[in-house]
């Protein structure tokens, strides 16, 4: 499957889960301790006054997070019903609908970006592209958050709350992930992983803190 199709599939997908995905999942920080302290360590490192990018937003609900925190935020998906959701949910965010590997964003306009189990559906071929990206986008040593799956499978979904769907979760080596993001640039600073919380999907999940090259100029 190419990727442009596989991207629609993806878009597709999760416009038809948006509005149940807002509604089940809006509140989910609030369960989530570590998720929630190492947004505010992004928070406190990024520099004051500078835009927080939150990549593969969803609903828009970590986005708002960051923005109760008191950072300018704006939240981009690939999914047009994602960002309605997050609109109509979260009025102090600005969305923005994009792909990963080419980001409607001007060069340097974020000082730090999240991207929370979104890398999760490219092609691995595709991450070095989604990172050269993500470092063009943000300013000189901004950070970058990610979080993902671990492991080496591909979770194929095809039904998801009672929606039919057509969407792969693939699950990441978190060493190639940070020599990928070493690749485009990045400084990996920080490596994390943890179980799953009782209320997740029983998986292993990795955080990665990276800081973007510093201006020469």
């Amino acid at each position: 499957m190419g990727d442009h199709v596989r991207h629609d599939s993806v878009r597709r997908s999760y416009d038809t889960v948006a509005e149940e995905y807002a509604r089940r999942l809006h509140a989910e920080l609030d369960d989530k301790p570590l998720d929630k302290a190492l947004l505010a360590a992004l928070f406190e490192q990024t520099e004051p006054g500078t835009t927080i990018g939150d990549l593969g937003c969803g609903p828009g609900h970590v986005a708002a997070r960051l923005a109760g925190m008191g950072a300018r935020t704006v939240g981009i998906d690939l999914s047009p019903g994602m960002v309605a959701a997050g609109r109509r949910r979260f009025p102090q965010v600005e969305f923005r609908t994009g792909d990963l590997v080419e980001l409607p964003a001007e060069n340097a306009e974020f000082g730090a970006v999240t991207a929370l189990y979104t890398i999760i559906h490219l092609a691995p071929g595709e991450l070095h592209r989604a990172f050269a990206e993500m470092a063009r986008v943000l300013r000189p040593s901004g950070l970058v958050l990610l979080s993902f799956h671990i492991g080496e499978e591909i979770r194929h979904v095809d039904e998801w709350w009672g929606h039919r769907v057509d969407v792969d979760f693939r699950f990441l080596d978190p060493t190639r992930v940070a020599e990928s993001l070493e690749e485009a640039g990045f400084t990996v600073e920080m490596r994390l992983e943890r179980t799953h919380y009782a209320h997740e999907v029983e998986t292993r999940r990795a955080y990665l803190l990276a800081r973007s090259a510093v201006s020469t100029g």
